[in-house]
């Protein structure tokens, strides 16, 4: 019944994971982890440098920047400021010197809450293409800002193009040095959803999260850095029922009347686990992606959040500390 299977994630941290279970160490991926217990921000960098290592992570080469913070989920001012300082710390060191104009691409549906984080980001940034433009850089605030531009491309049921056909025309048209794109992910974890947000500079294939696939949007096709920034906003019902299982056989492990049937269960690995899930529940559900209640204040404060790291990353030549 069991095959090979992949867990649906846009997490390379979570791709990672699921090799370690298995004790499996793969050649051409690095992996660094770094802890700030005072601010709660936990950072793993997973760099694929091979080929190789491509093939086995199912993502392309590049540097995956995951910073896992729990007070996401919380409206603390204070916490978001020191998760946005974080964003723009790495937005900066990927970006490197001399990058003067960045294009900012707000992935996702306007009217789909978990899918409007890229429009509401842009929302919220600050543009200043338009006046360097017509006034000259001492029309900004800051020297050494970076002339900044965006586009919410919506969706292909809103405009019957590929979102990369957009992108592709606004990039030969105003010549960015280059691209930051924003969107939506899926997890494999409930417990990182809306807590975990990932920087790459590997670019991104919008509508993956959710098995919609598109033409992805990266340097090899645009022909300029392409970083990609996401939430995982939504995960699928076996996943949640995955969860669950878990929980459930920690607790069979407790009980000795029932610790027998908790080990049976307990030997299938988290793949395993995951396909037999898929095939066992309805069909209705297997395709079904749940959201938390919550979603419209939290992407409202993710999309603050991300915009004031973007707008710190482009405000000045120098790297935020």
């Amino acid at each position: 019944m069991i095959g090979t299977f992949q867990v649906r994630t846009d997490l390379a941290l979570e791709a990672r994971e699921s090799y370690e279970e298995d004790d499996a160490r793969i050649r051409g991926v690095k992996i660094q982890e770094t802890e700030d217990p005072e601010k709660e921000i936990y950072t793993t960098v997973v760099k694929i440098e091979t080929e190789n290592g491509a093939r086995a992570m199912g993502k392309p080469v590049g540097t995956y920047i995951t910073l896992e913070a729990p007070n996401l989920s919380v409206p603390d001012e204070g916490c978001h400021r020191e998760i946005s300082r974080e964003i723009a710390r790495h937005v900066g060191d990927l970006l490197g010197e001399g990058t003067g104009g960045v294009l900012v691409v707000g992935l996702g549906n306007r009217e789909v809450t978990p899918d409007a984080l890229g429009p509401e980001v842009v929302n919220h940034l600050r543009i200043t293409r338009h006046m360097i433009r017509e006034f000259g850089r001492a029309s900004v605030l800051q020297e050494g800002e970076k002339s900044v531009s965006a586009i919410v491309p919506g969706v292909m049921a809103q405009t019957g193009m590929e979102t990369l056909e957009i992108v592709k025309g606004i990039v030969k048209q105003t010549e960015p040095d280059a691209v930051v794109v924003i969107d939506a992910l899926a997890a494999r974890s409930t417990r990182r959803l809306n807590r975990t947000i990932q920087i790459t500079d590997a670019g991104i294939h919008p509508g993956s999260g959710v098995g919609n696939h598109r033409e992805g949007i990266s340097r090899e096709i645009l022909g300029i850095p392409v970083i990609a920034i996401g939430v995982p906003t939504v995960v699928d019902a076996a996943t949640i029922v995955n969860d669950t299982m878990e929980t459930l056989v920690e607790a069979l492990d407790r009980s000795d009347e029932m610790k027998k049937l908790g080990g049976m269960l307990g030997n299938l690995d988290r793949a395993e686990k995951y396909q037999l899930i898929q095939e066992l529940i309805s069909p209705h559900l297997n395709t079904m992606f749940v959201t938390p209640k919550d979603i419209d204040d939290t992407i409202r404060r993710l999309s603050f959040t991300i915009s004031e790291g973007l707008n710190l990353a482009f405000s000045s030549g120098e790297k935020q500390e």
